[in-house]
């Protein structure tokens, strides 16, 4: 069996700064001076829990103190979920109008190609090549604890039931000052290069009927070099791709990137996570710095141990999962 040589994933480490929150977890349920609270919003905390772990004499289980958090065992983060929205804002709502008619709109786009997407209607879809971890404070600064106020007219609202309420009420906040974040990624290449027109394997990213299959190619093509008008990148249809390695040699329909065409859509995946910005909820967040390694070994996330050794530029080709057979 042939070895798959060459650049397997480009891997990266990510630096941002900003300040206060831009990723809420919603309003959480606590408990101060024996007072329980519902309306307190906290921010994103990996591995906190509002419990205490103990419980009163009646068997509740007792809440914890807004005051009683440790940012260092829970520091702030910004779910993953969060940042891949922001990255792909611009299409962000797009794929509400993805239907089967119109995919090829889908496909030819940074969307279709690098973020993925699922149709239920069709159960076409495209699995992300890219992978993003949480980005995690790193300062761990202590929180703030805010008590706010909502003041309303004199004249009572109603509630859901018809009944008068009062106009004003209180909430309180836990609210941060500087942040600084750090978070790893992944652009798997066995993924990014190869589009499965085919459902014999349950992931094809379009259904396609006989005759269309080059116009396909050539449309994901022009796509792609609109991304970099001097390079010439190529997208290659055929009838049966085959997986390396494989012991019956069961193809796909589907369409193959070359080297140039890979290599495009990877810098302009590292473009945009290093023009990252987010700005919501009072609070922003930039990308400072991205630090890559062409990852040509089967250490996956290699950045993350040793920086030390790592290929920031891509001295060999990318790696060809795929073979016509």
């Amino acid at each position: 069996m042939k070895k798959i040589t060459g650049i397997k994933s480009v891997d990266f480490k990510v630096v941002s700064y900003g300040y206060g929150v831009v990723n809420w977890n919603g309003p959480t349920t606590l408990q101060s001076d024996g007072r329980i609270i519902d309306n307190h919003s906290m921010p994103k905390l990996r591995g906190y829990t509002n419990l205490t772990g103990k419980e009163s004499e009646k068997g509740y289980k007792l809440k914890k103190d807004p005051s009683e958090i440790n940012f260092k065992e829970t520091p702030l983060y910004i779910s993953q979920n969060c940042i891949r929205h922001h990255l792909f804002r611009d299409q962000a709502y797009d794929l509400h109008y993805a239907k089967d008619k119109n995919l090829l709109d889908v496909l030819t786009s940074i969307t279709g190609l690098i973020r993925g997407y699922v149709v239920p209607s069709s159960q076409c879809k495209r699995t992300s090549p890219l992978l993003l971890e949480d980005f995690i404070d790193q300062l761990c600064n202590t929180g703030n604890f805010e008590q706010m106020g909502r003041s309303g007219s004199k004249e009572k609202d109603k509630d859901d039931k018809g009944d008068d309420v009062a106009s004003n009420s209180f909430f309180s906040k836990t609210t941060f000052g500087e942040t600084q974040y750090l978070a790893y990624g992944s652009i798997s290449i066995e993924q990014l290069q190869f589009i499965s027109l085919d459902k014999k394997f349950d992931r094809a990213a379009m259904v396609i009927k006989e005759g269309e299959g080059e116009k396909i190619a050539e449309a994901v093509q022009n796509f792609i070099k609109t991304l970099d008008p001097s390079s010439e990148p190529k997208a290659v249809f055929h009838a049966n791709y085959v997986r390396g390695g494989t012991i019956f040699e069961e193809g796909e329909v589907g369409i193959l990137l070359d080297n140039v065409a890979i290599d495009i859509l990877v810098k302009e995946t590292l473009r945009m996570v290093e023009e990252l910005s987010i700005r919501q909820a009072k609070g922003y967040m930039y990308v400072d710095s991205v630090l890559v390694d062409y990852n040509d070994s089967h250490k996956m996330m290699r950045i993350k141990r040793s920086e030390g050794d790592i290929c920031e530029t891509a001295k060999a080709p990318y790696a060809v999962y795929f073979y016509a057979k």
